[in-house]
């Protein structure tokens, strides 16, 4: 497993060993925040609570903030009252390729999937991620208690964590499964909470560098300048500048990003601050193109757009006309298989104020007062099912251009009475988004090739658009009871009013085949969500605990036909089913026990989720113009268990394995269109039933290698089973140097890295067009082959 770039050599060998053992979830930590000390001139920003709130605190989530404590050296997990959750350090995710997304640091604990096209994780066309089997549209995510929505391509009421702020200026990462937490400022938390915690301004002025190369012409540089304390009071700010542009690793064109972050604070007295933080991210990226099994089967794995390609334009206009040149004709949807091109330009503005302050010894107050815009040019690049009328091209240019602008608070104030820590909480938001398809014109054979980017003139249609406006209100009330030194109880609930309403809808009802949901709203309503944790340290290396909560997600905002919205369809296909919508809910239960000793650290947990109103999108039809329809087909039940164990027998070896076993069901058939399909008793689509996990991780002196293997049984693809994802090994090298002061300049530090180490080709990446009932679909990407990667970083 990936560990800190740099050790102290005077830290104790007994505590390193504690805190690296806590790699996954369910694994305590013998001192409930315990971090190592990294070298003492590496200092960055870590975690600090509020005397009120300690790492134990189920609020922490929201308490948590940056100070110039060291950072931990690497995942590790805590126990809090109110159940178990699992921390990724600032180092960790440094430890891995430079400028990688955050979220891949996550995919080494046990029951959780991160999916994407590239090994970096860059590409936001196919970022997945799951978490005891439910996936990103159900797990609540915040930054510095923003919320950040619901983390799908075309976000509706957020953005992604990489769109949000660098990886380098994340502090830590808290991973919370099953009930997750009631303070979480989020509507779809039904699989859990992940909080991001950015770094703090250092206290003494300086300057730090990330420069990253590698396959595919990759090229990651990360500039961060801090202050340092300005005045007598404390005043301190940072400015960084991230830039990562890499060539994808298939077909034509790059993926290009480019972020600026920004971070204020101003304390006040001895145990209050006031901060401030911007954002501004830009990418601009060619996806990838997506597959079908027959197309896996007749034309490879390196079948991608067209675009760069001899002829890429002549190929496209040809199968547009039935001419086929790809493949030689031989699958059955050639038309979807020759698209020109794909693109994603996406620009996203966030800010917020956060005050937090000590009203008195026992009661301190916190609220975010955040704002968020984001405008989108999203494209298919020939469209042959929809002709340029003005030119008379047998093609044309399709252009999603969403955008959204948000507005919110989450304010709670918190009381320390004897045993009793109490809070109280609320969140607002305002989101405004509209989400539309323009149609242009594409040219005649010989008259050149379209534009990527754009600009692409005047469209000659706007095929559909909605305009979503939604406000959302939560309230909760908690109170973590140490009833005795060994035992803990938390006991919380959480209230959801979240109204949507839809209108200006228009379609060109030639191409949308009638007219789109327009002039509707729901209302989710769902005023008592329990939460209630027990946990019990009987013996001074043993702990039992219990938790439940019962979660609900409000419905989801996309625009037409983007997911399991009852909003994103037909008015025919609304009307006909609104009678039967209702919020997704579901009743979580997880016990666990935890052993811990100098030697050996394990865990076993095991959970149960009744999961009741799923909200299923069926698709069919070409990528470009589905036909959808979100049907309300009953419940999940799901039972599972996640196993760890982790030995270091010499010193500066460690070894960790983990196991995670999902068995989560359809509890009923589905009829759609007078059909039934026989999926009662099938296992969920798109998540695996077994995930095995494993670490080998050695330092000597100044020298660190590690390497991380991962079993992913066989995917369902359909929702039947009848269509299924082959198992596949995974396995990834990293090795780091740490080379200390020189010349000037300090902590430098060099990497390498290898990921995918045995160039085994699997499918990633599923379902981002839906899933089939049956049979194939065009909806899934192939993994990354073997890459290779360099770092270096240096402060001053």
């Amino acid at each position: 497993m990936h560990s800190a770039l740099s050790i102290n050599n005077g830290i104790a060998w007994k505590s390193f060993r504690k805190a690296l053992f806590l790699a996954c979830v369910g694994l305590p930590s013998p001192v409930l925040a315990q971090t190592v000390t990294p070298h003492p001139s590496r200092q960055p920003a870590g975690a600090h609570h509020p005397r009120t709130g300690t790492a134990a605190s189920p609020h922490a989530q929201a308490t948590v903030r940056a100070s110039n404590t060291a950072e931990s050296i690497s995942v590790h997990s805590a126990h809090r009252s109110h159940g178990q959750i699992s921390i990724v350090s600032a180092d960790a995710i440094r430890a891995q390729i430079p400028g990688a997304s955050p979220l891949k640091a996550l995919n080494r604990l046990p029951g959780v999937m991160f999916n994407s096209t590239d090994a970096m994780g860059l590409d936001i066309w196919s970022l997945q991620l799951y978490m005891r089997g439910f996936d990103q549209t159900q797990i609540g995510m915040s930054l510095d208690g923003m919320p950040l929505g619901e983390m799908v391509y075309r976000n509706y009421n957020g953005l992604s964590i990489g769109q949000a702020i660098s990886s380098q200026n994340i502090a830590q990462v808290v991973a919370s499964p099953g009930a997750g937490s009631e303070a979480t400022p989020s509507t779809n938390n039904l699989g859990g909470s992940i909080t991001y915690v950015s770094r703090d301004p250092k206290e003494k002025a300086g300057a730090e560098v990330d420069q990253g190369f590698g396959s595919n012409s990759s090229f990651m540089t990360f500039v961060r300048v801090d202050s340092g304390r300005l005045n007598a009071s404390g005043t301190r700010f940072f400015v960084s500048y991230a830039r990562d542009d890499t060539k994808k690793w298939k077909g034509y064109g790059h993926q290009f990003s480019q972020q600026v972050n920004a971070k204020l604070v101003q304390p006040v007295g001895d145990n209050s601050r006031i901060s401030l933080f911007y954002d501004y991210g830009h990418l601009q990226q060619d996806a990838y193109l997506d597959y079908s099994f027959d197309m896996l089967d007749h034309l490879g794995e390196n079948m991608d757009y067209l675009v760069g390609g001899a002829n890429a334009y002549k190929t496209a206009y040809l199968a547009a006309q039935g001419v086929y040149t790809v493949g030689q004709g031989k699958v059955s949807d050639a038309k979807d298989a020759t698209y020109y091109s794909g693109i994603s330009d996406i620009a996203d503005y966030l800010g917020g104020l956060t005050v937090d302050l000590a009203m008195s010894r026992h009661i301190r107050w916190k609220s975010v007062i955040y704002g968020h815009g984001q405008d989108s040019d999203v494209t298919w690049g020939g469209d042959p099912y929809l002709p340029s009328p003005n030119t008379g091209a047998p093609l044309s240019q399709l252009v999603k251009r969403p955008s959204l602008q948000r507005y919110g608070i989450n304010s709670f104030l918190q009381g320390t009475i004897g045993r009793h820590v109490a809070t109280l909480g609320v969140w607002y938001e305002n989101n405004h988004y509209i989400s539309n398809e323009y149609a242009y014109n594409m040219p005649l054979l010989g008259d050149g090739v379209p534009s990527r980017y754009g600009p692409w003139g005047t469209p000659f249609a706007e095929l559909w658009s909605q305009t979503y406006n939604t406000n959302t209100f939560t309230a909760y009330l908690q109170d973590d009871f140490r009833v005795l030194k060994n035992l803990t109880i938390h006991a919380g609930f959480k209230s959801l009013l979240s109204t949507t309403r839809v209108g200006n809808g228009v379609a060109v009802e030639s191409f949308t085949g009638g007219a789109i949901a327009s002039g509707v709203g729901l209302t989710t309503a769902e005023p008592f969500l329990p939460h209630v944790n027990i946990s019990w340290r009987f013996l001074p290396r043993h702990e039992l605990y219990f938790d439940f909560a019962k979660n609900a997600k409000s419905y989801a905002q996309s625009g037409y036909h983007l997911s399991a919205s009852p909003f994103a369809v037909s008015q025919a296909a609304y009307n006909a089913s609104v009678g039967s919508i209702r919020p997704e809910t579901d009743l979580s239960y997880s016990v666990g026990y935890r052993y811990t000793s100098q030697l050996i650290t394990a865990s076993l947990s095991a959970y149960r989720v009744n999961f009741m109103n799923r909200l299923q999108q069926v698709s069919s039809g070409t990528i470009t113009n589905p036909v959808t329809s979100v049907l309300n087909v009953g419940g999940v039940t799901m039972n599972g268990v996640d196993a760890l164990a982790s030995v270091s027998p010499i010193k500066g070896l460690m070894i960790t394995n983990s196991l995670s076993y999902n068995h989560s069901t359809y509890d009923n058939n589905v009829s759609e269109l007078g059909v039934s399909y026989a999926t009662a008793g099938k296992q969920v689509v798109g998540y695996p039933r077994l995930l095995y996990k494993g670490s080998l991780s050695y330092r000597w002196g100044p020298f660190q290698a590690n390497i991380d293997t991962t079993y992913t049984s066989a995917r369902n693809f359909s929702y039947t089973g009848d269509m299924k994802v082959p198992s596949y090994w995974l396995t990834s090298l990293g090795a780091h140097y740490y080379l200390g002061d020189r010349i000037g300049l300090k902590n430098i530090t060099f990497g390498f890295n290898v990921y995918n180490l045995t160039g085994v080709r699997y499918i990633s990446t599923m379902g981002e067009n839906g899933y089939p009932m049956s049979g194939d679909y065009q909806s899934f990407l192939i993994g990354t082959p073997r890459q290779y990667f360099g770092s270096i970083h240096l402060e001053y």
